[in-house]
């Protein structure tokens, strides 16, 4: 780092320059040109195979001829759809307890900078998602990653971390990238626990694909916990990645606090708009869960063929451990057009992160993995 990059850095907050800029994944094309391949199967982010349902589609093009204007900042029908989805005969969900963003890690980052600052601490666990370890640093709190139990969280463990100087708790569940889950008991047991000084926050990113009798959505709880916000996104299941809509769901003060911080356009319109389609469009919804559940099918399978373990998971990706260095699996797997994730930066140097894809796709990545296995003497 030269003279002038040094001056400019020290002029960022404190915590911004301990963070290192997100390194995200070449375009397919430059990995096509670069490596001298065709035909590239990207399972890396979690997307959904299916890509968009067609009303999605349709609505988006009747939407086209509107990007002129500014999008609703308040996001009223939206969350107005929102609030009627969740609602049901024992809780209703007013349109006052949501917030909308661009993406669940808007709402996420919203949360962070609302509610913690250099004399916070923040606790999440290790292995969870890469976004929590961010925006703390970024509001210069403190860490306090705790330690995992059978690569999920350590409930007894993230409890006892709390102090006086806890302003915020992060909990996925499902969990990203290690696809464990909380059963209902044991997150409602743990909320119980935590002083209403802090603010827990349970990211249900991957909620839709969860089908397990002992999981319970936090929003069962929200009026029990008023310190409770449960965040949610559009671009899993829904297949709206590209979009970047998502939301949180929290007691109407918090909310309101939310607010405060939040972009008045932070939601463009074509990403209102499909989202408020996507959530009537219910065969498309049950349509991706049946895709992934056969994909899963197909790849736990698969590994169980090859001998190699992975962590089950209740989202739409699983981790597999390679036996060896999982970052020379990935660069191997990429020479043969397949795109997956490493995830050494969760501190898992050995396993594989994979999205379940098509059947087709995933066919592809099972015969490469093995062919790089054994090309590597694994």
């Amino acid at each position: 780092m030269n003279k002038i990059d040094k001056t400019l850095l020290s002029l960022a907050c404190g915590g911004v320059q301990g963070l290192k800029p997100y390194e995200p994944g070449k375009p397919i094309e430059e990995l096509e040109r670069e490596y001298g391949i065709s035909n590239v199967v990207k399972l890396a982010s979690n997307e959904n195979p299916l890509g968009i349902s067609a009303k999605v589609k349709k609505v988006i093009q009747d939407n086209i001829d509107d990007l002129s204007l500014y999008p609703d900042g308040n996001a009223f029908y939206l969350k107005a759809a929102i609030a009627k989805h969740l609602s049901s005969p024992e809780q209703t969900i007013a349109t006052e307890n949501i917030t909308v963003g661009n993406g669940s890690n808007d709402v996420l980052e919203i949360i962070a900078h609302c509610f913690a600052d250099h004399n916070a601490e923040v606790i999440y666990s290790a292995h969870a998602f890469a976004v929590y370890p961010i925006v703390t640093q970024a509001v210069g709190a403190k860490h306090v990653a705790t330690p995992a139990i059978n690569w999920g969280h350590d409930l007894d463990a993230m409890a006892a971390a709390i102090n006086e100087k806890t302003r915020l708790i992060f909990i996925a569940n499902p969990n990203n990238p290690t696809g464990t889950w909380l059963t209902a008991k044991a997150l409602h047991d743990f909320l119980a626990k935590v002083p209403d000084s802090v603010i827990v926050v349970v990211d249900e990113a991957y909620h839709e694909y969860i089908s397990e009798a002992a999981y319970s959505s936090a929003l069962d709880w929200l009026n029990e916990f008023p310190n409770l916000i449960v965040t949610r996104t559009f671009s899993k299941a829904y297949g709206l990645a590209g979009l970047r809509i998502g939301y949180g769901v929290s007691h109407p003060a918090v909310t309101n606090i939310l607010n405060r911080v939040r972009q008045p356009f932070n939601a463009n319109s074509l990403a209102l708009a499909a989202a408020e389609t996507a959530l009537s469009d219910t065969d498309f919804l049950e349509k991706s869960v049946e895709v992934n559940n056969r994909g899963m099918r197909q790849l736990t399978q698969a590994f169980g063929e090859m001998s190699l373990e992975y962590i089950p998971s209740a989202g739409n990706f699983v981790c597999v451990d390679t036996k060896t260095d999982g970052n020379k699996v990935y660069e191997a797997l990429l020479k043969k057009g397949v795109i997956v994730r490493p995830v050494g930066p969760y501190r898992m140097p050995n396993h594989l992160r994979v999205s379940v894809g098509s059947e087709a796709d995933n066919g592809v990545f099972i015969s490469s993995l093995k062919s790089v296995l054994s090309e590597m003497g694994v």
